[in-house]
This record gives C-alpha cells, sequence and structure tokens, in this order.
C-alpha cells in the first residue's frame, strides 16, 4: 500500500518540537536567606535570654538574701547573754510571721553544749547545724532539711560578749516566694524574647522578598523578550542587580549580532553560490561544449565562496570564548616551516618579542599569518621579513616583501573578495579579504603600507593583546 501524502490533506506536517531541559535547583533562595537569619536570631537571642536570666536571677536572689541579712543583723544586735550563760533578745523580731507556727519564716540561735533558742514558727522542728565556720562572715544557702519545704538560709557565727562560744546566728525563708518571683521572671522574659525572635524573623523574611523582589522582576522582562514583547530590560534596577541587567543585555545584544551575521552570511553565500549555480545549468540546459571546463571553473568559485565563508563563519563562533589564547611565536615558526616547503628558494626572517600572545583562536592566527607570509612569498622578490611587538593593548605583526608592492590607490580594492592584481600567478583573490574578515571579528584590523627596509609591501596585522 502506497503511503499518503501528508501534503494531499492540504494540512501542514506537525513538527515536534523538544521542550527545554528543566533547570536544576538546589533549594530557594529565599528560604534559604530566611532559614540562616532565623537560626543566627535564635542563637542570639537564646544566648542573650540565658545571659540575662542568670543576671536578673542573680539581683532577685540578692535582694531576697538581702532582706534576711537584715533581719539577722537586727538578731545580733538586739542579743545579749544572760545570767545562766545563755542568750536572750532585748528586744524581738518585728515580723509576726516568726510567731506563727509554719508560717515559712524562722530564726535559730545555736551552739555547742547549749540549747537551742528558736523562734515559735518553728514550732517542734529545729534547724540543723552544720559544719564548722573558719570566718565571720555571712552565708547564704539552699536547704531540703524539712520535708516539702524548701528553704534559703542566712547564718553567721558570732561572739557575744560575755560569752567563750561562738553563737551560730541563723534566718531561714521558704523559697516559695523567691521561686514565684524567679518563676514569673522567666514567663516574662520567654515570652517576650520568642516575641522578640518572631518579630525579627518576621523582618528578615520581609527584607529577603523585597530585597530578591528585582529578580522577579527580571524574570518578568525575559517572559517579556521571549513573547517578542521588547528586546532589552530597560527598568530601572537596584546598584546591585544593575551589573548582571547590563551583562545580561549585552549577552542578548551579542547574540542579536551574531544571529544577524549567520543571516548576512548565509545570504551572502546563497547570493555568491547563485551565478555560478545559474552558469552551469545554462551550460548543461544547451548542452554547450565546453560544460565540463565551465563545470570546473565555476565549481573553484563555488570553492573559494565556501571556504571564505567557513572561516567567518568560524571565527564568529570562536569569537564569544574569552579565553581564546595563541602565542604569536610559535604560530609564526609553524607558519614559516609550511610556507617554506611551498616556497624554497623565498628567504624568511623573523624578528622581534617571543613572549607576545593575542586574544585568537591558534587556529584563526595560523590563518591570518599563513596567508599574508604565502602572499609576500609569492608575489616578493625572494625575502619576507617578519617583525612581532607590542603596540599598547596590541600585538602587531609586520609582513615585509622585497616585491612591486601595490599602489595606495589599488590598497583598499585588494581587500575585495576575488580581487587580484597579478592573475598570472595562481590563487583565489581571498587570502586578504579572509585576513580582514577575521581579524574585524576578534576586534583587530589589517592595513597594507609600502616597506621602507626592502621596498615591496607591508602588511601590518594588529590583533587584541592577551595580558
Amino acid at each position: 500500500m502506497a503511503e499518503a501524502d501528508p501534503s494531499a490533506s492540504g494540512k501542514a506536517p506537525v513538527v515536534a518540537t523538544r521542550a527545554a531541559p528543566p533547570v536544576r535547583t538546589n533549594g530557594s533562595l529565599s528560604w534559604r536567606m530566611i532559614s540562616v537569619a532565623a537560626l543566627w536570631i535564635t542563637v542570639l537571642l537564646t544566648g542573650g535570654g540565658i545571659a540575662l536570666d542568670r543576671v536578673l536571677v542573680s539581683a532577685v536572689t540578692t535582694n531576697f538574701d538581702d532582706q534576711l541579712e537584715y533581719v539577722l543583723q537586727a538578731m545580733i544586735v538586739s542579743s545579749e547573754i544572760g545570767p545562766d550563760g545563755e542568750v536572750y533578745f532585748t528586744r524581738q523580731p518585728a515580723d509576726q510571721r516568726f510567731l506563727e507556727p509554719y508560717s515559712g519564716l524562722y530564726w535559730q540561735i545555736s551552739a555547742p553544749g547549749h540549747d537551742d533558742f528558736p523562734s515559735r514558727s518553728l514550732w517542734d522542728r529545729r534547724l540543723a547545724y552544720g559544719g564548722k565556720h573558719n570566718d565571720l562572715t555571712i552565708h547564704e544557702y539552699d536547704s531540703e532539711e524539712f520535708p516539702k519545704e524548701k528553704l534559703r538560709v542566712v547564718e553567721r557565727d558570732v561572739q557575744l560578749p560575755g560569752s567563750p562560744v561562738r553563737w551560730r546566728f541563723k534566718v531561714a525563708s521558704s523559697r516559695d516566694t523567691l521561686d514565684a518571683q524567679i518563676g514569673a521572671l522567666r514567663q516574662t522574659l520567654v515570652r517576650s524574647f520568642l516575641l522578640l525572635a518572631v518579630g525579627l524573623i518576621g523582618l528578615a523574611a520581609l527584607q529577603t522578598f523585597y530585597g530578591l523582589w528585582p529578580l522577579r522582576k527580571v524574570r518578568e522582562e525575559i517572559v517579556r523578550m521571549r513573547a517578542g514583547k521588547s528586546r532589552r530590560i530597560d527598568q530601572a534596577m537596584p546598584i546591585e542587580v544593575a551589573p548582571m541587567v547590563e551583562e545580561l543585555n549585552a549577552l542578548i545584544e551579542h547574540n542579536d549580532r551574531q544571529a544577524e551575521e549567520a543571516r548576512a552570511h548565509a545570504g551572502n553565500l546563497a547570493h555568491a553560490l547563485k551565478t555560478p549555480l545559474t552558469v552551469i545549468m545554462n551550460a548543461a540546459t544547451a548542452q554547450a561544449d565546453d560544460l565540463a571546463a565551465t563545470v570546473i571553473r565555476e565549481a573553484a568559485t563555488m570553492r573559494r565562496q565556501v571556504d571564505h565563508h567557513l572561516a567567518r563563519a568560524r571565527a564568529v563562533g570562536r569569537r564569544g570564548n574569552v579565553h581564546s589564547r595563541a602565542a604569536v611565536w610559535p604560530s609564526l615558526e609553524s607558519v614559516e616551516r609550511a610556507v617554506g616547503r611551498l616556497y624554497p628558494n623565498v628567504r624568511f626572517d623573523m624578528d622581534g618579542a617571543k613572549d607576545l600572545s593575542v586574544h585568537v583562536e591558534r587556529q584563526d592566527l595560523d590563518e591570518m599569518l599563513g596567508n599574508l607570509i604565502e602572499n609576500a612569498a609569492k608575489y616578493g622578490g625572494g625575502s619576507v621579513f617578519v617583525t612581532v611587538r607590542a603596540a599598547g593593548e596590541f600585538v602587531e605583526c609586520l609582513v615585509e616583501d622585497d616585491g612591486m608592492g601595490i599602489p595606495e590607490e589599488e590598497r583598499s580594492r585588494i581587500f575585495d573578495r576575488g580581487a587580484r592584481l597579478d592573475t598570472g600567478k595562481p590563487g583565489t583573490g581571498l587570502g586578504l579579504a579572509i585576513v580582514r574578515d577575521v581579524a574585524e571579528i576578534y576586534g583587530g584590523s589589517i592595513t597594507l603600507e609600502e616597506s621602507e627596509d626592502l621596498g615591496g609591501l607591508l602588511a601590518r596585522l594588529s590583533l587584541p593583546a592577551a595580558s
């Protein structure tokens, strides 16, 4: 069964287009910035909260101890030794809680070999005497000697006048009040710091989304360019984003320029091939006697045009590579050896700096130097002299010969494709045109002058220097 022609149905064949591969991602930049900010805020607030908690707890505890010490000092001041050798108060402590059993506030005076002198609030309990002190300073500590009641104890050893022993004065208070104050303080700290953390993280998130908003605008502008609504990003951007936008616009212009050059090259090549193909078709249609010679001649013309445009296309394709770099002297030596085998009777001399490099691909540099040196050997009188030197931001290669030279009025026309002043020698007439086109693609230039030393032609090739 014969296959159906898709064009016969009047419908254009459907061409499948392959979608662009998805871009690999490694997470959200926004969430990454927010997470780092949240982690750092948490660490700082936790450390600051712990330090502040210690300071405030120490201050509350010190204030609580100061109140107990005040009572202790009042007890010591109002204490005396009676005739029986026991201690007594000349003035009773004023706090009513000392008279209420198990009120949570207690005092006691003790000494070895003497009965304890307790407050009424202790009732049937006694405070532990503890170990001996080697000094007369006040000591504060926590005690759990009473079941289900934690105490904060302040004590001091005092030797009263008329007594040979040291009496231990103690004031104890339940820690419930102190713990309640510390608990309320910590609760306030935790709530305040949590609220502060939420506020700071929210501020970091707002700052992140607001700071990255220009990148979303860049994305929208790129979508507009893909839709054909704009050719470049013209919106004002922050200072940090502006360099990226400038590079993006430059890349777009570079791609547009390359696309335009590619279209121009394709048009020029098509136009250059059209005439030879027409000549061949006419000769073949008329069955001309010189058909074979015509085909050979026109095919050679087409080959010259193809070589010329291929050289330009290669240079244009490699121009975007900022890492293009070639050493000039090794390229000269390689070209000199190749041309020397074609023209063994020509003398080649080279001089100049041997450590210079240019921002050009080695293959393109060889082609430009090869065309210039081959022309000098072909049309010169037998001597070719090449000089390499630095000229500011460029490297100059001067190729001189001892031939007849080229009149000044003819020097610009010689760069036209196919132009030849000496038709008696074989050639395509494209050598200098290729050198000019490739040099201009890399930002260089080629000029023709008269050689002062050899009297012939001097070709000055200038290319961007590579530091």
